[in-house]
């Protein structure tokens, strides 16, 4: 039977070819509603095929395929394939979903990067088990127990725009062929291009050496790009603006060219038009010599070379010089290319004497070359994050842009060339008019302020009848923009922007002005409306959830189309075919109550005088300040660019005056280790217009007041010493507070804590000011800052974080109990009547280690209970029915759900915890609450920044928070947000990997696990373990008798103990339970009933969690145990801890126990002395014999797990050993390079140096991997440990991949680290024996077979890749001391096993180079993608 689509689907689809073939209608304008399905149940092992015949770019995700027991003859199709429940499998990307839920992470290729006539197909075999087919490979099983019968679902979803059932059937290689012939006819015209290409540059090298001009003469043409460009560039506005395709998918190929030569003193100037936020690098300019008719252009021109000794190509990358791709200048100019933003101008001249000189907004940086070639033209190379530019004339009337970035306004200098332009006067300049609000505007409405601010005067009163227009038209490329002032927290909706065709002088204002149905464009809500219709639903950021101090914008750009911006963020083409001459509209509508327009017109000015600011108005930093400085983040974050070049010069103040008490806080995020002194911090008030900003702030010898280390200084003269807060001291992640209390005093705040009255008599109207001085390079503004009343002053433990005001709130889903009103943003919940009904849900599934925490603002003691809240697996939207929801949380027993209710821990209604916390019902006003789902996968509860402990394990991940009001709770509002503190976050991880690497071990000793499990190394300190490590004695004393497992528990073993000895001196004895983390560095308090992390105990009859008791009357009391007595404790298949007693189980002591715990003895009181008990059936005795080849076998497995643990230390940094001299000088030589410490893991630094290595006592050669393979390690170096950007990729290759050694030059060192991928960025060297640079990143995947990589060449051992072929060495100038460095760098990688070819050296060298390797096993070579990992960067300096 023929396969076909069934008659019934989606709303967008249309079917053709017999229905065989389905479309997406509008797929540019919608990207979901594009669900098929097969028109029959899929018959078993044969696949449902489809091909992709269409996709476009407007959208992210693509198409999703996978089985459902829907029928589609009476289902109702949900809008996309991820919305199926009841019984589908579905892949999307390269996850496996079930019932819209994700069951695996990492399945096969990634559907989202198949392109056009690729294949994917789906199969249910005869077993009932799922596989998926891409282009007709198997990608194995995907699920198991698949029903008979299931019908294919495919989804057109994102940028899937079309697809064909691909027809199985004999007879279809007719097109195969013609697959082929195209594929054969594409590469004969790729060669006889390249041939064509080669003849070319062969003739243009021969006429230059015979001193032939083949250049034209000076042409007044006008300068565009040339159309030769990259594979990847798309351009327009007559070649004068160009465009990288797919920004989010692709990062490099897209280098343009001018269409001719540059003249003497000619400009060439580009601005930056789009950014995206998502890759390292930015925009690199130049020039080069190289002909664009006849070029291969490179994927980026930083690989471009010539010959030697000539100058070929010169560009700009960062804030350094590259000639032929090599660096000659590392720092130039005062602007980082990198560090630009959307509207900056980038421009070149060369001199007519050779000079080569890059203008920055005007601004010229000064020679970057003095030897520039005669003939050259101008290059843009569009990586990274810069997407578009276009090329300005001076001579256009427009210039310069009128919308200036804000590092043009932060930085506030006169923007011209001083050497080009005094023959332009001011008076020549055309006028621009300002753009304002027009007086006529909707009968609710009222325009104020000079016309720059609009507001509903009586907003609790009337929702509607705010419409306001701009006083004219908006010109092309114009950002018309407002800053939304005034909430009210009242009605439903929002603020609504758009463009019409009606003038304000002629338009009948309507009550909203999605009523007007001619000539009008406007987004409101998430959707886009045109004349009163809706054409787009889902389009960008809801703007009914914007909040006072947040932005919106609408442009016009030249090419018709329309794209709104929210805070800044352009959320992507909202309209096509947009008319010009529009004007701007503003309609006030709902909780919207005053906007205020913000001037993107005259960036030398500020838009109004500091002091007149609205005192509602959100702190930020004031746009002027120090030349040192800069302001980003909207004005939330400063920092000094060049921290490790100047440490001074970078005074920033706050954008208002200070109320009485208000704290203005910043949290510091960046410290520089090279200068003395840090932040400085005071009050002023001086106005940031008329102050002349000095070097440091304490120069200013009036009405100022400032805190320098730990001395306050009035007017440049210190008033006070030993303040308690010394500003030297504070590291990276403090928060800093200041406050001018009622009484006239100022205070100083330390991580929340207030520091005491600095001095008093200070008198309103003060600016608070920041000196990023010295040490300190970058801070940003935290949510901390606000007014407090007198008694209600910030305390530093009373909120568990302190995020900065660039966080995203965590917010309330709108799906909630019938008596709850959900206010503020989704931020805040009340129950309006009765005490229940009131279920609230998180809108978003809760991250990884991620606090989810709210506020009690009202409580009503009438009723009784408690507040519920904890984790649930029901999947919750927007959209969801209220139907669902019970009267109470604990009837939530459809899906897995998890609540802390009063005291007790309880899993679907049934208690699985008591006496687990303080009662909720004690919660007051003003008491915080958290919950959070910790990487093992465990529960925890916090109370106002406490944790309460382990109140469930198994967790699973995609869990929303659910709290029920219940009983006297009625108001809570959330105090977190989606992002956390850095040093928390990592903390956290590093708890994580601990956590991961432990589960790892286990499951790699798994196939070897012993039956009998002897006691850890670490125990109490009265503790001596014998007897091969089976029998523990406690020393002395009753107590610090604690010991646990070597091993974790394995499920359904049991691990039992024998009392031994027992002394009648004490009372109590033995207790036993389970540690729910790994002991290996843990300090044991002297009681088990200490540990207040995860802990399990039984003790007499009693059952303990954490030290808080749980359970009582529970099996035999354990301080009645005898000698011979035999206890054990075990772990069933269903998480629950039993305890046996001479072998009798006497039941559940505890439920929902952590999934990898160990067992744990703690030899109190009476019991001084236990042996472990062999299973039944083990055979094994105190003292094992083994085979030789098991003791072998032993030794090996014992010295790969000696090096995991090496490992696992060296990743947590646990052991800190103070640096040697060497390691010393390595740090600063490393600082001297410019790598960022954001590279780096912290303290995780090991140094090689003879006498370091001694000192620990390591072998100097190693072996990992399975199977394990050798390697020396690297003596002489020092090595520090790099970030791994795919964590779950990293765990697997730290145990199981080979370790080997990677040799580079500093050129290309940090192009490895930005792009953490060796083959992409390899280096070139003579000789041949080091990679040539590949300039295409494909992923392991994706990987077409026509690439041809270049191998990579490592080695396992130092000495041989640390010579000068391979890890050439340089010098590096000590610009303090003068000091010359002889430096290598190179890096230590992980390496698959199974990816390399083992061969000999390369060098031609007789001798052996290293002892332990032979000379023919030296070079390990690869050329597989994802096949090598970067896990450290090793740095040798050699003069020392």
């Amino acid at each position: 039977m023929a396969l076909k689509f069934h008659n019934r689907v989606g709303t967008l689809v249309t079917l053709s070819n017999n229905n065989c073939t389905a479309q997406r209608n509008h797929p540019t304008q919608e990207f979901n509603n594009g669900v098929v399905m097969s028109a029959e149940p899929l018959q078993d092992n044969v696949p449902f095929e489809v091909r992709i015949d269409r996709k476009v770019n407007s959208w992210s995700g693509s198409i999703e395929i996978g089985v459902t027991t829907c029928d589609p003859s009476t289902m109702k199709f949900p809008i996309s394939a991820t919305g199926f429940r009841e019984g589908t499998w579905v892949m999307s990307g390269s996850s496996i979903l079930r019932d819209g839920h994700s069951v695996i992470e990492e399945y096969g290729a990634d559907l989202d990067q198949l392109n056009e006539g690729e294949k994917v197909g789906v199969m249910r075999t005869t077993d009932g088990t799922l596989h998926f087919l891409v282009n007709g490979v198997d990608q194995g099983p995907a699920a198991n127990g698949i029903a008979a019968k299931v019908y294919a679902v495919i989804d057109m979803y994102g940028k899937c725009a079309q697809v064909t059932i691909v027809d199985n059937a004999p007879g279809t290689n007719q097109e195969n062929d013609g697959i082929s012939n195209d594929v054969a006819s594409q590469l004969a015209n790729e060669f006889l291009t390249q041939l064509s290409n080669q003849i070319v540059n062969d003739l243009t090298r021969n006429v230059e050496a015979l001193g032939i001009d083949t250049v034209a003469p000076s042409s007044n043409e006008r300068l565009t790009f040339h159309e030769r460009c990259g594979s990847l560039v798309k351009l327009s506005n007559s070649r004068r603006t160009a465009e990288r395709r797919h920004p989010l998918d692709e990062f490099n190929n897209g280098v343009v060219m001018t269409n001719r030569p540059l003249k003497n003193d000619e400009l060439f100037e580009i601005r930056l038009d789009v950014l995206v936020d998502k890759w390292s690098g930015s925009i690199e300019v130049g020039i080069t010599t190289h002909n664009p008719s006849v070029l291969d252009f490179p994927a980026t021109m930083t690989n471009m070379r010539s010959d030697l000794d000539v100058v070929g190509t010169i560009m700009m990358s960062g804030c350094g010089i590259l000639t032929n791709g090599k660096g000659t200048r590392r720092e130039y100019g005062v602007y980082n290319l990198d560090e630009l933003t959307e509207g900056d101008r980038i421009g070149l001249i060369r001199k007519s004497n050779g000079h080569l000189h890059y203008y920055i907004n005007g601004e010229d940086q000064g020679v970057a070359s003095n030897e520039t070639p005669p003939t050259i033209w101008g290059v843009v190379d569009l990586y990274g994050m810069a997407v578009k530019v276009s090329i300005l004339d001076r001579n256009d009337p427009n210039y310069p842009n009128n919308i200036s970035s804000p590092a043009q306004r932060a930085r506030n200098i006169f923007r011209q060339y001083p050497d080009m332009y005094d023959e332009i006067s001011s008076e020549e300049a055309e006028p621009v008019e300002r753009l304002l609000f027009h007086t006529r505007c909707g009968s609710h409405a009222a325009v104020i302020n000079n016309q720059r601010t609009a507001h509903r005067p009586n907003a609790l009163d009337d929702f509607n009848y705010g419409v306001v227009l701009t006083n004219r038209t908006l010109r092309p490329e114009e950002l018309f923009e407002v800053h939304i002032d005034k909430m009210v927290d009242k009605w439903a909706g929002s603020i609504e922007i758009g463009v019409t065709l009606h003038s304000p002088n002629d338009l009948d204002f309507p009550s909203t002005m999605t009523n007007m149905r001619s000539g009008t464009w406007m987004m409101t809500g998430t959707g886009v409306m045109h004349n009163g219709t809706t054409v787009i639903d889902m389009y960008g950021q809801n703007l009914d959830r914007l909040k006072a101090g947040d932005r919106v914008g609408v442009k016009r750009r030249g090419d018709g189309t329309l794209h709104f911006y929210v805070n800044g963020i352009d959320q992507g083409q909202g309209a096509t075919g947009v008319p010009p001459n529009v004007y701007g509209v503003i309609d006030l509508y709902g909780q919207a109550a005053q906007t205020t327009i913000v001037d993107h017109t005259d960036p030398l000015s500020p838009d109004a005088d500091s002091s007149n600011i609205s005192d509602t108005e959100e702190l930020r930093f004031h746009h002027i300040h120090g030349q040192n400085s800069t302001i980003a983040n909207n004005g939330r974050t400063c920092l000094r660019p060049n921290a490790t070049g100047e440490f001074n010069d970078a005074i920033i103040m706050s954008s208002r005056p200070l109320k009485d008490n208000e704290l203005f806080e910043v949290i510091i995020e960046k410290m520089v280790d090279r200068w003395s002194g840090s932040l400085e911090a005071g009050v002023t008030l001086i106005k940031p217009e008329e102050l002349e900003f000095p070097n440091t702030m304490t120069d200013i010898a009036y009405d100022t007041w400032m805190l320098s280390g730990a001395a306050i200084m009035q007017d440049g003269s210190t008033i006070r010493n030993g303040y308690p807060l010394d500003l030297d001291a504070v590291t990276v992640g403090c928060r800093i507070g200041i406050m001018r209390c009622s009484d006239g005093t100022l205070h100083y705040f330390l991580n929340g804590a207030d520091q005491g009255a600095a001095c008093s008599d200070v008198p309103h109207g003060i600016f608070a000011v920041i000196d990023l001085y010295g040490q300190c390079a970058q801070v940003s503004i935290t949510s901390g800052s606000g007014v407090y009343q007198d008694n209600n002053l910030p305390q530093s433990d009373q909120a568990i974080m302190s995020p900065s005001s660039s966080d995203v709130s965590h917010r309330f889903s709108l799906c909630c109990g019938k008596c709850i009103t959900i206010k503020n943003n989704s931020c805040t919940t009340v129950r309006s009547t009765g005490y229940n009904n009131a279920i609230v849900f998180s809108s978003d599934p809760l991250k990884r280690d991620e606090i989810f925490e709210i506020r009690i603002d009202q409580v009503c003691r009438v009723w009784s209970g408690s507040l519920h809240i904890g984790l649930t697996t029901l999947a919750i939207s927007d959209t969801t029915s209220s139907s669902i929801i019970p009267a109470s949380a604990l009837e939530l027993t459809s899906k897995l759900t998890w609540l802390i209710t009063g005291s007790e821990v309880r899993k679907n209604g049934f208690v699985i915890k008591e006496n687990y916390a303080p009662a909720l019902e004690r919660l007051e006003v003003g008491n915080f609450v958290g919950i959070r789902r910790v990487s093992d996968g465990t529960l925890h509860l916090y109370i106002n920044g406490e944790d309460m402990g382990v109140a469930a394990s198994n967790i699973p991940k995609n869990v929303f928070v659910v709290i029920d009001l219940y009983g006297p709770v009625e108001m809570i509002t959330i105090t977190s947000s989606c992002s956390w503190d850095a040093s928390l976050m990592a903390s956290q991880q590093s708890q994580s990997i601990t956590s991961e690497l432990a589960e790892a071990a286990e499951f790699d000793a798994d196939e070897e696990y012993p039956n009998t499990i002897g006691f850890h190394t670490n125990h109490g300190k009265n503790i001596m373990i014998s007897n091969g490590g089976l029998t523990a004695d406690r020393t002395e004393s009753y107590n610090q008798g604690i010991i646990v497992t070597s091993q974790p528990l394995r499920k359904k073993h049991m691990f039992q103990v024998r009392i031994e000895h027992l002394n009648t001196r004490w009372s109590f004895s033995l207790m036993i339970g389970i540690l729910g983390f790994p002991p290996d560095k843990y300090t044991f308090p002297v009681s088990s009933m200490s540990i207040k992390k995860s802990c399990i105990m039984i003790q007499g009859n009693a059952v303990y969690s954490s030290g808080c008791k749980i359970k009582e009357n529970y099996g035999p009391n354990l301080d009645e145990l005898q000698i011979g007595h035999v206890i054990g404790i075990m772990v069933d298949e269903e998480s629950n801890l039993r305890l046996f007693f001479n072998g009798v189980d006497q039941g559940v002591a505890a439920r929902d126990v952590p999934g990898s715990c160990y067992g744990l003895v703690d030899l109190y009181g009476i019991c001084d002395k236990v042996t472990v008990v062999p299973n039944e059936g083990s055979g094994e005795s105190p003292e094992p014999h083994h085979k030789d080849k098991e003791k072998a076998e032993k030794e090996n497995m014992e010295e790969v797990l000696k090096e995991k643990q090496s490992l696992s230390e060296s990743i947590l940094g646990s052991v800190v050993i103070r640096p040697c001299e060497y390691a010393k000088t390595c740090s600063k030589v490393r600082s001297l390079m410019g790598i960022p410490d954001g590279f780096f893991l912290e303290q995780q630094m090991t140094c090689y140096c003879e006498s370091c290595h001694k000192l620990r006592s390591e072998d100097l050669y190693l072996r990992r991997g399975e199977p394990p393979r050798e390697y020396s390690v690297p003596l002489g170096w020092c090595r520090y440990i790099l970030k791994q950007r795919q964590k779950a990729s990293s765990f697997v290759a730290s145990d199981k991949w080979h370790v080997a050694y990677y040799g580079t030059q500093l050129e290309v060192l940090r192009k490895i680290l930005d792009t953490g991928d060796i083959h992409a960025c390899s280096d070139q060297m003579g000789g041949g024996s080091i990679l040539l640079p590949q300039s295409i990143a494909f992923t392991e995947k994706s990987r077409p077979d026509s690439s041809s990589l270049k191998q990579i060449i490592m080695s396992p051992t130092i000495r041989y890749i640390g010579c000068n072929e391979f890890s050439p060495k340089f010098k590096l100038l000590d610009p303090r001391t003068k000091k010359t460095f002889h430096v290598r760098v190179a890096f230590q990688v992980w390496l698959k096993p199974g990816s390399y070819k083992t061969g000999p050296q390369s060098l031609g060298l007789t001798d052996q180079i290293d002892p332990q390797f032979p000379n023919s096993e030296l070079e390990w070579s690869t050329k597989e993608h994802g096949s090598v990992l970067l896990h450290g960067l090793l740095i040798k300096i050699e003069n020392l």
